[in-house]
């Protein structure tokens, strides 16, 4: 697989499809590209992923590098490198793609967003993140992991849903502990923008993608990247049995859109 070196970071980059459109997609906080792998062949042209600094196979630069606007640049310079003129984040690398447009408006052509978690103001509930940092840096990997999913909060809805927790299982496949729990130090204090009316000055056309009730990915961020962004259609999700029951209609949704269909 090809890496790009930056200044500061070495990303782990996977390239599939061919012709246009270009689209990179950024994945969520302690993921990796592989998050997103089993939706990309769904989409047209050529998609590109890649894990951001101390996720995934990407390498680990030092405590103090994991703001959002380290994830920015990781996004731009990947988007650069293979000439994506679209964008996909989400929850983590819908944060990165907000700052981008906030610094510059006209950065893409189109844009989705999944499940966005930041706006300008820092990400949900920050002892929960904590926890989740100490774990990755207290406890072996695999330990860390499995106490992670068991003080998830989950276990009614592992019960009620077959295989979720295996789908929650396989988001970890390729975590990275000490990235991991040095980017949640950091980037769970930050916010995406500074300004958030800068992000009026964006024309593409935006696809938002969100659900109620969801503490991490508040439905209240998707609302206001809605009304900020001129171009943007809003799908509100009422819950994740919903959301989860929706991934066809979906990922043929986003297709459709990326193509550069209403």
């Amino acid at each position: 697989m090809p890496e790009l070196i930056t200044a500061d970071a070495t990303l782990h980059v996977e390239v599939e499809g061919s012709g246009d459109p270009v689209t990179v997609f950024a994945h969520g906080l302690t993921n990796s590209c592989a998050e997103l792998a089993a939706f990309t062949p769904f989409a047209p042209g050529t998609k590109v992923r890649f894990c951001f600094r101390g996720h995934g196979h990407s390498s680990t630069p030092p405590a103090g590098t994991y703001a959002f606007a380290d994830f920015a640049r990781d996004l731009d310079a990947v988007a650069a490198a293979y000439g994506a003129t679209g964008a996909v984040g989400t929850s983590l690398g819908a944060g990165a793609l907000l700052h981008l447009l906030a610094a510059d408006p006209r950065r893409f052509e189109r844009l989705v967003f999944l499940l966005p978690a930041a706006l300008d103001r820092p990400i949900g509930d920050r002892a929960s993140f904590d926890r989740t940092a100490e774990l990755l840096e207290t406890r072996p990997r695999e330990e860390a992991i499995e106490a992670i999913l068991a003080e998830s909060g989950r276990a009614e809805a592992y019960a009620q849903q077959p295989g979720l927790r295996e789908f929650d299982l396989l988001q970890w496949q390729d975590m990275n502990p000490v990235g991991v729990a040095r980017a949640i130090r950091q980037v769970v204090g930050d916010v995406a923008v500074d300004d958030r009316e800068r992000l009026r000055e964006v024309t593409a056309p935006a696809l938002i993608i969100a659900r109620e009730g969801d503490a991490v990915h508040p439905a209240s961020v998707a609302l206001a990247i809605a009304d900020l962004l001129a171009a943007s259609e809003l799908v509100m999700l009422g819950s994740e049995e919903e959301l989860m029951a929706a991934i066809p209609d979906l990922v043929g949704r986003v297709r459709k859109f990326l193509r550069g269909g209403a």
